[in-house]
């Protein structure tokens, strides 16, 4: 019997994203954040983002979210087109998609105690029953490692960790089926990053949840992450399955990522040619827009954009070094 594949729980098609910034004082100028970004997102899985400051990835979280509204593609969540959505049906959805944001010491409302915070999402999307609520948040932070007494607290008397434990409870008060992680752990010192990273772990196993997780560093997205997608001036220049990453050729920007966070026992340096800075979306390159920074360009990757090519099952590269 034939069955059809579930919808994705987040999926992302052709998104452009444009924003203006200032040239000169009296000159401004448009450009895309994003250009033509598709991404798909199944029950269960961890898609890590990866890329340095300014090439989209929170931008990118922003439009999954529907902070930020697309100039041209559509976002679905389980299935379902955002912008079309009903008030009645986007209700019931906006409670499964969450997010972790970067600095938990600006993320939390200083002039709320803990139990307010973690009240006000349940309140607002699950009931208005107050005392159920403070024995979710009981058990949801128990689940955290924090004792129940944090709930009198405010956030400026908890540290770090304890605070960024806290907006992870806050994205779990709704029973969220997606979590949206941004930047989780940058904020936090190495000891407090892997307690993190593992309970972040624990509780997609526990909870079966789905994670869209953005960050610059290569060792975070490896350990949580199925899928690892590279960005760079907001395109995907790479997706590539984690469980082949590490005996795949890759784009030579990945390959830049990776030796830039070397492993201090393999030998290996940074290539001669892999040099310099991003280019700013204002001012794109033409043709493939890293070509200005890659030691393998030819004259070809400095007149067109080179898309996404299928390598395999597991990866996708742009980059014509690859197309056969």
């Amino acid at each position: 019997m034939f069955h059809l594949e579930p919808p994705f729980v987040i999926e992302a098609k052709n998104i452009w994203k444009k924003y203006r910034a200032k040239v000169s004082i009296f000159k401004s100028k448009s450009f895309f954040a994003l250009v033509d970004v598709s991404l798909k997102l199944k029950k269960g899985e961890v898609i890590g983002i990866l890329g340095e400051s300014g090439c989209g990835k929170s931008t990118l979280g922003k439009v999954l979210l529907n902070l930020e509204t697309p100039e041209k593609g559509k976002v679905y969540w389980f299935g379902k087109d955002v912008s079309t959505l009903s008030k009645k049906e986007y209700k019931k959805l906006r409670p499964k998609v969450q997010v972790v944001f970067q600095d938990p010491y600006n993320s939390l409302n200083p002039r709320y105690k803990v139990k307010d915070i973690l009240l006000e999402p349940y309140l607002i999307n699950v009931e208005k029953d107050k005392k159920r609520g403070l024995r979710r948040a009981e058990e949801i932070l128990f689940k955290l490692g924090l004792e129940a007494d944090v709930l009198e607290k405010y956030p400026f008397a908890l540290s770090g960790g304890q605070r960024q434990r806290v907006a992870l409870a806050r994205a779990l008060m709704s029973y969220p089926e997606v979590i949206i992680l941004d930047e989780p752990t940058s904020a936090l010192d190495m000891t407090v990053q892997a307690q993190i990273l593992n309970l972040l772990k624990k509780l997609k196993e526990e909870m079966r949840l789905s994670y869209i997780l953005i960050s610059h560093s290569l060792p975070v997205v490896k350990f949580l992450a199925d899928w690892i997608v590279v960005m760079y001036l907001g395109r995907i220049v790479e997706i590539c399955k984690k469980e082949v990453f590490s005996e795949v050729l890759h784009h030579p920007y990945t390959e830049m990522l990776i030796l830039s966070q070397p492993d201090p026992f393999s030998g290996k340096r940074i290539p001669e040619g892999i040099y310099g800075e991003p280019a700013t979306p204002v001012l794109r390159p033409s043709g493939c827009e890293f070509h200005p920074r890659c030691e393998k360009k030819e004259k070809n990757c400095t007149l067109q954009n080179p898309p996404l090519f299928k390598i395999n099952s597991n990866q996708w590269i742009a980059c014509f070094k690859f197309l056969i």
